[in-house]
């Protein structure tokens, strides 16, 4: 199982961990609620895990423009 991690709103890819085998609590999976849960993990039906994260570039622009909280892809 591998879990990759992509950007939620520009989409690229942040990292990924490969043949890890780690907790929820490790991961800190465990302090999302449910919804929190379903909004940002997928799984793959090879068992892989995709978790929308937030990328550097996007954090810096949102931190510049707070007004683009409003808009889901912030690359438009």
């Amino acid at each position: 199982m591998a879990l990759h991690y992509y950007c939620r709103h520009c989409g690229v890819k942040v990292g990924s961990l490969d043949n890890q085998s780690l907790s929820s609590q490790q991961l800190g999976f465990d302090s999302l609620t449910n919804d929190e849960r379903q909004e940002m993990i997928t799984y793959e039906q090879n068992g892989d895990m995709h978790v929308k994260t937030i990328c550097e570039d996007c954090q810096d622009a949102l931190h510049r423009n707070p007004d683009l909280h409003q808009v889901d892809n912030l690359i438009q």
